[in-house]
């Protein structure tokens, strides 16, 4: 027998036991959305579906929400690597305790809303005078309702503001108890088309900064798996950049495979997933890589909400997001 056919075996065997090994080796970080499934998710089911996870090395479990307020305590005590949540949530949280971050930032455009009927004159905050508005009390909206209506000359006894169960929010809506619905502009003005066809007025035209869509992780968390998380965030800029390019046909279709019970609807999905897009970009991430984040728009997001009273503090901007992971 010759040294080769003697080393033939032994090279078989440590690439046997090695194999075991390579089929572990993948990085596994578990992320948890905001909410049930809606547009704003696409990214993460498209890199599934696309196999972009796997190219990367990583196995991610994509786990549906109850609202990002829930989402962010469950990443803040551990329970799930990466949230993906409004990032205007971090500066309270940091002020109570929280050591989340943002490492990414995908609607970095202010998407706060309030749905109104789409033949309505209303386009203003001052043209809210004498109506009813409906929201739900752990709504992002909950901090900046007093200093929004200030913009318009408006206050609580000039405009009625009612608190309702999220499971009751639609419902008060469409059966029109109510002028105007607050919420993002994403997510709700693509589901009201059919029940109440609406028009939306922005919060950020009376001043409202507040960054939405994005990633957050622990501090801890960001050090002990920064490569892998680089890594999920490259899989969402291919994500993004290939349904902002003309692919989110295909973003639905995943969306659709991924969560099969869901029923989502295709035209809801793509609307959603559209509008998104539309709102990933502040002036001062114009030609940015997607998901990077701008320190102008942070400091006026952190003067915003001492003006609204949500802050006791000026907080740090470095406690609230890095670009580290951005590529």
């Amino acid at each position: 027998m010759t040294n080769t056919n003697i080393l033939r075996p032994a090279v078989l065997a440590a690439a046997l036991a090695l194999a075991p090994l390579a089929a572990t080796a993948q990085d596994k970080i578990s992320v948890r959305m905001d909410f049930a499934p809606w547009g704003i998710q696409a990214g993460m089911h498209l890199a599934e579906v696309k196999g972009w996870f796997k190219e990367a090395n990583l196995v991610v479990d994509v786990q549906d929400g109850r609202g990002s307020g829930n989402t962010l305590q469950l990443v803040n005590a551990g329970q799930v690597d990466v949230g993906q949540i409004q990032l205007g949530l971090l500066a309270q949280a940091r002020e109570n305790g929280a050591t989340v971050k943002s490492f990414a930032g995908f609607d970095r455009r202010t998407d706060l809303v309030v749905l109104v009927d789409k033949d309505s004159p209303i386009r203003k905050v001052q043209d809210f005078k004498g109506k009813n508005l409906v929201v739900f009390a752990a709504s992002p909206w909950a901090p900046l309702i007093d200093l929004w209506l200030k913009q318009g000359g408006l206050d609580r006894t000039t405009v009625t503001v009612s608190f309702v169960d999220p499971a009751a929010l639609w419902g008060t809506y469409t059966a029109k108890r109510a002028d105007g619905l607050m919420s993002t502009i994403g997510s709700a003005l693509p589901v009201a088309e059919k029940p109440r066809p609406s028009h939306g007025v922005l919060a950020e035209d009376a001043g409202i900064a507040f960054p939405s869509y994005g990633l957050i992780a622990t501090e801890a968390t960001l050090k002990t798996k920064a490569d892998a998380l680089k890594r999920l965030v490259a899989t969402q800029q291919k994500a993004w950049a290939f349904m902002r390019d003309g692919g989110i046909d295909e973003g639905v279709e995943a969306m659709l495979k991924q969560r099969p019970d869901a029923r989502l609807d295709r035209a809801v999905q793509r609307e959603q997933i559209k509008i998104t897009i539309d709102f990933f970009d502040t002036p001062a991430t114009k030609g940015k890589p997607i998901g990077w984040q701008a320190e102008e728009d942070w400091k006026k997001h952190v003067d915003m909400m001492l003006a609204a009273g949500a802050l006791k503090a000026p907080a740090k901007t470095s406690d609230l997001y890095t670009n580290d992971l951005i590529q």
